[in-house]
């Protein structure tokens, strides 16, 4: 069930619908991934975007965004069918927001929306969760839109995102899946463990 539950940490709560809640409700609390004393960054900025933390009043933008790259982001993102998908309804798009809120009041995982300046477009997200991989203090993952990619914004982002994470945050080695880690290393990783 540990896998499950860090799968319920990184992916959408669309994609975790198919659980049984009892099986949900039966995994005890996740412990928090920063300590009490350390104030979570609820804002930050950098050249052409503000992070945003994901919580329910972005759901029409942050649906808009990933819906505007179904495949691509399941080629970057998830390397998955499972997310996004066509089929994600308003109701499922609302309970994403609203957990993704309630982890980041419990300091369990950080979900940001990388937003232009006037806050008006999604470009992406951003990702702080725990790592299912001993030696790592926490996974960072990155998303931008297909039309964001190909404008050059993914290594732009990923570029100020491991500055960011190394200047305002707690942790000493950080997993980036997809980017410096590569993904057969690390789903081998994740596997091993």
């Amino acid at each position: 069930m540990k896998r499950i539950l860090f799968a319920a940490v990184l992916l959408p709560a669309a994609i975790l619908c198919a659980m049984p809640c009892a099986a949900m409700a039966a995994e005890p609390p996740v412990p928090a991934l920063v300590a009490p004393a350390f104030a979570v960054p609820t804002s930050a900025t950098g050249p052409g975007f503000r992070l945003q933390p994901l919580g329910p009043d972005l759901v029409k933008i942050d649906f808009d965004a990933y819906m505007s790259s179904v495949e691509h982001l399941q080629q970057t993102f998830t390397r998955s069918k499972d997310w996004p998908h066509a089929g994600i309804s308003d109701a499922d798009a609302l309970l994403d927001m609203q957990t993704e809120a309630g982890r980041f009041q419990r300091r369990e995982s950080f979900a940001y929306s990388v937003l232009t300046p006037d806050g008006k477009r999604e470009r992406g997200c951003i990702y702080v969760a725990p790592s299912p991989v001993p030696g790592y203090d926490a996974v960072v993952r990155i998303w931008v839109t297909k039309a964001e990619y190909d404008a050059g914004f993914d290594k732009q982002l990923e570029t100020w995102a491991h500055a960011w994470i190394a200047s305002k945050w707690p942790f000493k080695k950080v997993a980036w899946p997809g980017r410096d880690i590569d993904w057969a290393t690390w789903d081998e990783l994740t596997k091993a463990k």
